[in-house]
């Protein structure tokens, strides 16, 4: 039987390890176990599951009930999820029908206001602004009977649609924790998780905010071994305990797209809204890969919930996905 590593797989089906042991925690998929060696290896019932949760994923389906339809061998309780799913985006559909014609209608009659030069009120026709507020803010859906190809461009659609902020970030100091080896997310988080509790910074700077960055990212280091890297903001004089360092931050211009953990994949969508936007354009490091290309990645709520001791019910999981921009030379 073949194994792949996590390196491997990450690169074959654009996921990224984070995800990867994230599906592994839910249980999701089962990483194999091989006599003598060291890393994660799957194989190629993983391999099988992997590919069933991508494409429910971009289905949009929730991981939750993703889980219940890997291990639904009947299909009975499968049925029922994807049927509640298609209920859901039929009505979605039916909204944008319904504002596709409100449109057609508010387009005829702003073509009538200028051929005859008449001024054109938005909100004259009472019974077409009542129906468009009764609708909600609909999402993209997707066809029925879709192909990958077809799901694919049905996602490169979603991405262009993308809620993107631009964030100016000011100078801070902060405290910073990296570790280099397996697992160093879970590494560096329960590290810097022990901090914030010991020194109760939640209570001196109930406003600290928490990033964190690949350092060095995937694929720098032999092995399969990469680093992360942690800053927790803090007031410039607060002494601080070992591991945690000291550091500057100089601040910067973002553009931030919020995902729910663990979606990384957005972050090729953010690049490519970047790199196609007017008015701006990346930023990176001169370091490079070395620190993410200066990428960012605010945990939301991140130090509050570290300073509760991680209750389920305040921690929304949202990340913002932070690429350093500037604007474009006219």
């Amino acid at each position: 039987m073949e194994y792949l590593t996590i390196t491997q797989v990450s690169k074959t089906y654009e996921v990224t390890p984070r995800q990867l042991r994230h599906y592994e925690k839910l249980g999701l998929i089962q990483v194999a176990h091989k006599e003598d060696y060291a890393y994660r290896l799957y194989d190629e019932e993983a391999l099988h599951h992997l590919q069933q949760i991508i494409i429910l994923r971009k289905l949009h389906i929730p991981l939750k009930q993703i889980a219940i339809i890997l291990k639904d061998e009947a299909g009975v309780k499968s049925l029922g999820i994807l049927q509640e799913n298609l209920a859901q985006l039929e009505g979605e559909i039916t909204s944008l029908d319904t504002i596709r014609s409100i449109l057609k209608q508010f387009i005829d009659r702003l073509d009538e206001s200028i051929k005859h030069r008449t001024h054109f009120d938005l909100l004259s026709d009472s019974e077409l602004t009542k129906i468009s507020n009764a609708l909600t803010f609909p999402k993209t859906t997707l066809k029925e009977n879709a192909t990958m190809n077809d799901l694919n461009k049905a996602e490169e659609t979603l991405n262009k649609s993308l809620n993107v902020r631009i964030l100016l970030l000011p100078p801070c100091t902060v405290a910073s924790y990296q570790y280099i080896g397996e697992q160093p997310e879970e590494n560096v988080g329960n590290t810097v998780s022990r901090f914030v509790q010991e020194s109760k910074l939640y209570e001196i700077k109930p406003d600290a905010r928490m990033f964190g960055f690949n350092h060095p990212n995937p694929g720098i280091l032999e092995g399969n071994i990469y680093g992360y890297e942690d800053w927790v903001t803090i007031p410039e004089d607060m002494e601080l305990p070992k591991p945690m360092v000291k550091k500057k931050f100089e601040g910067g211009l973002y553009a931030v797209l919020t995902i729910q953990f663990p979606e990384f994949q957005y972050w090729e969508s953010l690049s490519r809204w970047v790199d196609e936007n007017p008015d701006y354009e990346a930023n990176y490091s001169e370091l490079g890969l070395e620190i993410m290309g200066g990428c960012l990645e605010e945990h939301l709520n991140w130090v509050y919930c570290a300073h509760m001791g991680w209750p389920e019910d305040n921690c929304s999981g949202q990340i913002d996905l932070m690429l350093p921009i500037r604007r474009r030379a006219k």
